[in-house]
């Protein structure tokens, strides 16, 4: 009998290609690195982006209850949590990311930190009215998901909350004033625009 002469090939594996990390720059864990896994639209928060959120939110977060709408690699949520957010939810899509975000959770040992798979739009739409200190909302830059969401997120914010995005594009007061928003801080640095956006009250 003759042997098959077909090469024999390895199934596939899929699995995250780790291509870099990412530091949280302040707090309780500071300076602990995150990996970024090697995925379309993930595009982690550059440190000085997430600096300067931080000096327009203070340093100091105790008793905030935040929600990161595309959590991605989770250095926005975690950030937060390393500051003293009393709760952070994570939220992501990607089986892959969630497994990698419950490991970094673990491995933080962070009580505060709930890590949920599921669309970000629509966790924010169950959210209690006016129940959220901080929305942190950073989807692809391709996709078309910012309208939804922060229309999402400005039912959901405190009066007194915030809620920050990074964009491709300006997002102006003509913009927001339909949703009952207004810009209350602006940065762009390079292809990112963050905005820190409040309620009109």
């Amino acid at each position: 009998m003759k042997a098959d002469s077909t090469p024999y090939r390895k199934p596939a594996r899929v699995r995250l290609v780790q291509t870099h990390e990412v530091r949280i720059i302040g707090g309780l864990y500071k300076r602990t690195k995150l990996p970024v896994a090697d995925k379309p639209g993930l595009r982690p928060t550059p440190d000085r982006v997430r600096e300067t959120l931080f000096n327009w939110l203070g340093q100091a977060l105790q008793g905030w209850h935040c929600l990161d709408a595309f959590a991605g690699t989770g250095v926005l949520g975690f950030e937060c949590a390393s500051r003293g957010a009393t709760e952070v939810r994570l939220v992501e899509l990607d089986a892959a990311l969630v497994v990698q975000l419950k490991r970094i959770q673990s491995q933080l040992n962070t009580d505060g930190v709930q890590i949920v798979r599921g669309d970000g739009i629509a966790v924010l739409r169950q959210q209690a009215p006016a129940s959220l200190d901080l929305v942190l909302i950073d989807p692809p830059f391709d996709s078309k998901l910012f309208d939804a969401a922060v229309a999402a997120a400005a039912l959901a914010v405190k009066n007194t909350g915030f809620i920050y995005l990074e964009a491709p594009t300006p997002w102006t007061d003509e913009r927001l004033q339909p949703l009952g928003l207004h810009l209350h801080r602006h940065l762009k640095a390079g292809a990112v625009h963050a905005h820190l956006l409040v309620r009109e009250l």
